[in-house]
């Protein structure tokens, strides 16, 4: 009977010794993998499983007994989707009955320019009527809701407090709870969830790009906002909304989230993102965040400012930005991936430093600041800082005893575990 071995025994002719050395060998290995084995058992033990983050409008069993037989509005944009399907479609083909869609900033589908006027209109692909609330019909009327039972928002925000899909939450909460009609937040992460950080805003400067006092990073997801903008009675004449937050899964305030689809068109990117609560101030300056450009939010720059490395000329983009400062004027700046990753890893605050720099290199200071600053501030005291020369030490310190009062409400209205 022919024998089978595990090692062949050809190439082996030295004798006893051979086949002594090579068992040893064999023994070796084996042993070898045995200990990485249970190595790996051991340190899969510890490991906590990876958990996948479920958004509010993917938990369609918390949500769809609310719709049933009611008349339904949505509030939504290109970040309304559900497994790649957008809500609206998703609603319509589960056969609920979607009547009106309001649309923020962007548009509907997201592809209008910043500043851009957005026209009521039709949604071509369901045939339902939408109602843009951005321009000077930011709040619904009562006709705009006449016959609805319930609406819904679902927006991905980006968590900085002058960016208006807040506003424009607020806005329809206040509409719903005059006219008693159930308004539903399907919630969503927050990018900057994980720190709260910046002047909060003062009565005197409320305006469509900040509307409530809270610090420029507030920590807080759209649902969480909404439930606080409730309890704290910001409605106008402190009236109640009837509110329902779907919240997510598996998420917490210690998470930094990367949004999977662009929120509008001038973030078209996580660098943007993460840079734009630092750079939006420049927006109220002479100073161009790149707008206009492939790379709006992730780089500044001036024609004037010669010692910059960074060559850009902002120009009208369709659908983008359809009139950029600077437009045609070749500009001098810098490109600011390396400070986004430094935000991102380790510090996680409002950066001043570039706008304390680029202020300082100007002569002209008279004209570096337009009245726009002091919206996106929410304060005046930031500009007087900066104009008497503060350091960031000292501008930061003077934010401390407000946002510590801030964080005190936050926490109240809290629905994940926090950052600290």
């Amino acid at each position: 009977m022919k024998k089978h071995y595990d090692i062949p025994p050809t190439p082996f002719k030295g004798g006893v010794f051979s086949w002594l050395l090579l068992g040893i060998v064999v023994f070796l290995l084996q042993l070898s993998s045995c200990i990485n084995a249970q190595q790996k058992n051991n340190q899969n033990q510890f490991e906590e499983p990876v958990t996948e983050l479920i958004v509010g409008a993917e938990q369609t069993e918390l949500y769809f007994p609310l719709l049933k037989d009611k008349s339904i509005a949505i509030v939504a944009n290109q970040t309304s989707v559900i497994n790649n399907v957008h809500l609206v479609d998703s609603l319509i083909n589960a056969g609920f009955n979607v009547k009106r869609v309001f649309g923020p900033e962007h548009g509907f589908r997201g592809k209008a320019a910043d500043g851009e006027h957005v026209k009521d209109d039709m949604d071509t692909k369901t045939g339902v009527t939408v109602i843009s609330l951005y321009g000077a019909h930011k709040k619904p009327s009562d006709k705009d809701l006449e016959d609805i039972d319930v609406v819904i928002f679902d927006i991905q925000d980006v968590g900085a407090r002058f960016y208006t899909y807040i506003s424009t939450m607020s806005f329809v909460m206040e509409s719903c709870a005059e006219n008693n009609i159930e308004f539903i937040v399907l919630d969503r992460p927050n990018p900057h969830g994980d720190y709260v950080d910046g002047p909060v805003l003062e009565k005197e400067f409320s305006s469509f790009v900040g509307l409530h006092p809270v610090p420029v990073v507030h920590g807080m997801t759209v649902g969480e906002y909404a439930k606080m903008v409730n309890g704290e009675d910001w409605l106008k004449n402190s009236i109640k909304c009837k509110l329902t937050v779907i919240p997510c899964k598996n998420y917490d305030h210690k998470i930094i989230y990367e949004l999977p689809i662009p929120p509008s068109p001038n973030l078209p990117n996580n660098i943007a993102i993460q840079l734009y609560p630092s750079l939006c101030f420049f927006e109220g300056t002479i100073i161009s965040v790149g707008r206009g450009t492939e790379f709006p939010f992730q780089i500044i720059g001036h024609p004037d400012f010669v010692i910059g490395s960074f060559v850009f000329t902002p120009e009208p983009i369709t659908g983008v930005s359809s009139n950029p400062k600077h437009k045609g004027k070749t500009c001098y700046g810098q490109s600011l991936q390396g400070l986004a990753e430094q935000l991102l890893q380790r510090e996680r605050k409002l950066n001043l430093g570039k706008l304390l720099g680029y202020y300082d290199f100007f002569k002209e200071r008279d004209v570096f600041f337009t009245p726009y600053f002091e919206k996106l501030a929410g304060t005046d005291r930031l500009r007087k800082q900066i104009e008497e020369g503060l350091t960031e030490e000292q501008i930061r310190a003077s934010w401390q005893e407000d946002l510590e009062a801030f964080k005190k409400i936050r926490k109240k209205y809290l629905l994940y575990n926090d950052f600290e």
